[in-house]
């Protein structure tokens, strides 16, 4: 199976749990065992992909501001990238500065997805029961893309993820791990960074650049 194929899975559960007129919203970025998986919760109506008309990638956040302030803190987009996702409206999104910016994604080895793809209209929440219909879908996201470290945002997509009740707050800076088809995975659960959680976004920073030196940099020097 490949992210294709899961495409079409997503598309199939979009019919059942997101809003008819708008289309599934998959993942980008960095496929090959990039350093960090992100791990939203699901997409809605404001990432301009979404629409039927939009003909390029399907991929999270585009058209939209503030989740970019996360990446660019993290000097994980270059920064007349985000100068521009900043100066332009989410509407002047083209499908090839889309393309641009998952491009950049690439060059800084990160990818990004959601827990559950289905496009709401705006930001309701789902339920734990729709949330499990992809988690499966999910593990054989990581099982391609074979990541070194993923983030998990917010309580609800942690404890689904990781079959446990998680409170962020009580697990910042902890690695789970998770054995999916016989490989173990390093998860961080993080504050949620936007929306409602967006008074945390600081601490969401503060802890992945934590998680980036104690993992991704460690390793660099051991290879040194």
């Amino acid at each position: 199976m490949n992210l294709q194929d899961l495409n079409q899975k997503y598309d199939k559960l979009q019919i059942k749990y997101g809003a008819k007129n708008l289309d599934s919203i998959y993942n980008g970025g960095c496929i090959d065992n990039p350093d960090i998986c992100f791990v939203f919760m699901n997409p809605t109506g404001r990432n301009i992909a979404s629409s039927k008309t939009w003909k390029g990638l399907k991929a999270p956040w585009i058209g939209t501001k503030n989740i970019w302030d996360l990446f660019d803190k993290l000097e994980l987009i270059d920064k007349e990238i985000y100068i521009k996702i900043k100066n332009i409206k989410g509407s002047e999104w083209t499908e090839e500065f889309a393309e641009d910016v998952y491009d950049n994604a690439k060059k800084h080895r990160f990818f990004i997805t959601n827990l559950g793809k289905c496009t709401q209209i705006d930001a309701r929440s789902l339920p734990d029961s729709v949330y499990l219909k992809y988690l499966k879908l999910l593990e054989y996201e990581f099982e391609i893309i074979n990541p070194k470290v993923i983030i998990l945002f917010g309580n609800q997509v942690s404890s689904i993820v990781l079959n446990e009740k998680i409170s962020v707050s009580k697990s910042r800076k902890k690695c789970y791990q998770k054995n999916i088809n016989g490989k173990n995975y390093k998860f961080y659960p993080v504050f949620y960074p936007v929306g409602n959680g967006r008074f945390n976004i600081d601490k969401s920073i503060e802890d992945i650049k934590w998680i980036i030196k104690t993992e991704l940099e460690k390793e660099k020097c051991c290879k040194n």
